[in-house]
């Protein structure tokens, strides 16, 4: 298949792809046109269909894979796909796994670096916490593996959850050794905990949308209720150990603007916020650039996430 990163204006589209989102909508001059987003695993383009009664044009939905026929053009600056033929595609005629992002990475290793972590943390009840999510539970190590780490923005790829943990954890890691004043145990627990409620908050691919527990909670909210129930049922766990493993977790977010029900009161609190940001804004600013031609060093306009107008860092010359 000729995937959507390797489109070009003017190139003819005949393939199957899955329809991420579809929008019936009316022209300025009351003419009922189709808009539709379409999705592989390289990225997303959106469509539109202005013939809606063509006879090549036949009926399909949301999250359908369709075979999509039709030229690229340029428009407002980005590719669009002017759609003339469109069929539902039958259940064997396409790999869903071409069609969903996933992380460059690979997930089996980074689990096991996951896990290497989850074995380096000495305090019992904290350790007994982890391995009772990411060792003893198959189900939710499964979605956990799964799962974005977000809808849009940054790590929002099949394998993305997985990715962030990891890197926010190494970074917390490497905290913990910098700063020795930190309880190692106490913030690795929380950065490999900090975010699993999104496996609640987002439903599964090629979906990747906020849930009504999702949009209802939010990720902080239900992971901090995941986390206290799984203490329940760990005998003798002490209560002041959870309940500054907890703040670490309502308060990762830093402000209380950005979704946080606390903000940091610990240091261990205030290193997570400081790492997920971190990993959050590096993973989000890759993205940003990475369509951008490596031999292209002119600003691209103002990013909202990272909220500056932004470029790629210029390669030094011999001699300047």
């Amino acid at each position: 298949m000729k995937y959507l990163e390797d489109l070009q204006e003017g190139s003819a589209v005949q393939d199957i792809y899955l329809v991420k989102n579809v929008q019936n909508m009316v022209t300025k001059a009351g003419k009922p046109y189709i808009s539709l987003l379409v999705q592989d695993k390289t990225g997303t383009v959106d469509g539109k269909v202005w013939e809606v009664d063509s006879p090549g044009i036949e009926e399909f939905s949301s999250l359908d894979y369709v075979f999509l026929g039709g030229d690229v053009t340029l428009f407002n600056g980005g590719l669009q796909i002017n759609v003339k033929r469109a069929k539902k595609a039958s259940e064997g005629e396409y790999d869903p796994m071409d069609y969903l992002p996933v992380s460059e990475k690979n997930v089996e290793e980074m689990y096991a670096e996951l896990l290497s972590l989850v074995d380096s943390v000495k305090e019992p009840h904290y350790n007994s916490l982890l391995c009772s999510f990411f060792k003893d539970d198959e189900k939710f190590k499964k979605k956990f593996c799964f799962t974005s780490a977000a809808k849009s923005v940054h790590h929002n790829y099949v394998g993305g959850l997985l990715e962030h943990t990891l890197s926010v954890t190494q970074l917390c890691d490497f905290y913990a050794t910098h700063y020795p004043m930190l309880d190692r145990d106490l913030l690795i627990t929380a950065a490999i905990c900090h975010d699993i409620g999104k496996i609640k908050e987002l439903s599964p691919y090629p979906e990747n949308d906020y849930t009504d527990e999702g949009q209802l909670l939010g990720h902080i909210i239900i992971g901090t209720e995941m986390v206290s129930n799984r203490i329940a049922k760990i005998e003798g766990f002490p209560p002041i150990k959870a309940r500054e493993l907890l703040h670490c977790i309502l308060a990762h977010h830093g402000e209380l603007e950005y979704g946080s029900p606390k903000k940091p009161a610990l240091i261990e609190a205030v290193a997570l916020s400081f790492a997920d940001n971190t990993d959050a804004k590096m993973e989000t600013f890759r993205l940003a650039l990475k369509t951008v031609p490596k031999e292209d060093f002119n600003f691209q306009g103002f990013n909202r996430y990272i909220e500056s107008n932004i470029r790629r860092t210029s390669v030094s010359q011999s001699g300047e």
